[in-house]
């Protein structure tokens, strides 16, 4: 598709504002606390917005519609367990990241359980999120090159130059602001897709949700042999069901809003306590962004029933990628201009990740490993500049990896890629779980207990690669690793510890550290 020369300055006015804004925000940064946490400075809507941003991704530009028009609204349950999960966070996690001025989640390890385990959480932050980028960066040159022709390296060179650019000049300051302006422009382009369909429609949104209704596609269900049937309500670990997605849900967004770095370092941007349980409140509108985007893929369903193509009809028979229906419908039936505009939001949706993640990497680095184990003592002026030289490495490897998805094999790399995640994170909300909720101490009792989680996570990724008897398959739908992980780090660490009392102990103060050993002095910063 050759796009229309109004698009194309809509694209690049898109990309120049943040350069420019990359620039603008660059000359602020005269030090890591500004160049991290922004001086913590920041009111709660603005750090609010840009969690949105964070979160919203490419999932939800590509495969939340593409759920939507194939299938039902199954995988969309999870998401209804966000706010539980961000009231729990801002009442129960927030206060241990904002009694001190700390810049990173795992600082908190290391006052809990010492700096070896610090050094574990930070390398398995820096590990997974060099992966993560490296797909996201392949998955929106996908995109790029399906709407607009442009060669898949092309694509990927053009996105992660200009990521990096502002990323790395910008600091936390273009992140944050830049994942608002992506957040509205997300919005914006689903708003347009949502009003054109409806538009076209003769009977407009009430015939959108009689179609809907008639194909039980608002239902809470999967497609099993062509029909949409309604999935059980039942706790089993051999299933999908309503309550198991549920349960996944709220496991999932606990670990987002009380261990991942992207989020906890803008707790620490935050002017103070009050502003970032603001923040979290604000996060509580991706719910309703989520579900949009499901309602798109839903009207994309009605829009092809009374106007079916070859193309739509292949994606709902699995002869085409389903991920494919909304670009396919922004080339085909947008007007000059509006595509622009569209294109821009689906490469906004993707930038929101990378930058982010693309700077928590550099925080990570500087403040968790090299500051704190390397290179010591040196002044901040020579922090910033490492802090400057990792964020560009970490540019150049997201690049990197996503041109090596594009032109190997992609199926064995991504499985790769999938194996060493899972085994390097494994169970590390359960790390923090334990941290948070017990009065265990000792490090050597967190570290048996990793090494058996990592066993049962390798144990995990044989059986799905077919590499393992019957007998000694996995009785559980993988769907649930990483919850059971998390659940198996903190009993193994609780056994442990029940183990080794009274050997190895430690003296430890453990005032703030623990929900059970909070003072009751307001928390100011």
């Amino acid at each position: 598709m050759e796009l229309h020369w109004l698009d194309i300055t809509l694209l690049v006015a898109y990309m120049m504002a943040l350069l420019g804004m990359g620039y603008y925000f660059s000359r602020k940064n005269t030090s890591t606390e500004e160049y991290f946490v922004g001086g913590r400075s920041f009111p709660g809507w603005v750090i609010g917005l840009s969690m949105v941003g964070t979160s919203i991704s490419s999932v939800t530009f590509l495969a939340y519609p593409a759920d939507g028009f194939k299938t039902a609204w199954l995988r969309f349950l999870p998401n209804f367990m966000l706010p539980v999960a961000l009231v729990f966070a801002a009442y129960f996690f927030l206060p241990f990241f904002r009694r001190t001025k700390i810049t990173t989640a795992y600082e908190y390890l290391e006052q809990r359980f010492g700096p070896s385990i610090r050094v574990y959480g930070a390398i398995t932050f820096i590990i997974t999120q060099l992966i993560r980028i490296s797909i996201i960066l392949y998955l929106l040159s996908l995109l790029i090159h399906e709407i607009t022709g442009l060669d898949t390296i092309y694509s990927i060179l053009i996105g992660g130059v200009f990521v990096g650019i502002y990323t790395i000049i910008g600091g936390i300051d273009a992140v944050i602001w830049t994942d608002v302006i992506q957040t509205v422009m997300l919005v914006a382009g689903g708003i347009i897709c949502i009003g054109i369909i409806i538009n076209a429609l003769p009977g407009g949104i009430n015939q959108l949700l009689d179609i809907a209704i008639s194909n039980n596609k608002f239902a809470f269900a999967e497609v099993t042999q062509g029909e949409v049937q309604p999935v059980s309500w039942a706790f089993t670990l051999s299933d999908k069901t309503g309550l198991m997605m549920l349960i996944l849900g709220l496991s999932v967004w606990l670990q987002e809003y009380g261990t991942n770095q992207n989020v906890i370092q803008r707790y620490a941007a935050a002017k103070n306590i009050k502003e970032a349980r603001k923040a979290m409140y604000v996060a509580m509108i991706n719910v309703p962004i989520w579900a949009f985007y499901m309602f798109l893929g839903t009207a994309l369903y009605a829009f092809f029933q009374v106007f079916p193509t070859i193309d739509a009809t292949e994606m709902l028979d699995g002869t085409q990628k389903p991920e494919q229906i909304l670009p396919y419908f922004i080339i085909n039936y947008l007007p000059h201009g509006i595509t622009g505009l569209v294109i821009a939001a689906a490469i906004a949706a993707a930038m929101s990740s990378l930058d982010s993640s693309i700077n928590a990497v550099s925080t990570v680095g500087i403040h968790d490993i090299y500051r704190r184990h390397l290179v010591k003592d040196e002044v901040d002026k020579h922090y910033l500049k490492m802090a400057w030289a990792i964020a560009t490495v970490t540019a150049i490897f997201m690049i990197t990896g996503a041109i090596l998805l594009a032109k190997a094999d992609t199926k064995t790399i991504q499985d790769a890629a999938t194996i060493l995640s899972s085994l390097s994170a494994a169970g590390i909300f359960g790390l923090y779980m334990f941290g948070f909720f017990t009065r265990y101490k000792n490090a050597l009792v967190v570290w048996l207990a990793i090494g058996i989680t990592i066993v049962f996570s390798l144990w995990t990724v044989l059986d799905s690669a077919g590499m393992l008897p019957k007998a000694l398959g996995v009785p559980f739908d993988l769907y649930y690793t990483a919850f059971l992980s998390h659940v198996l780090l903190f009993a193994c660490a609780i056994a442990a510890a029940l183990f080794f009392t009274g050997k190895n102990k430690q003296d430890k103060d453990l005032t703030n550290l623990t929900v059970w050993t909070q003072d009751d002095k307001p928390i100011e910063n």
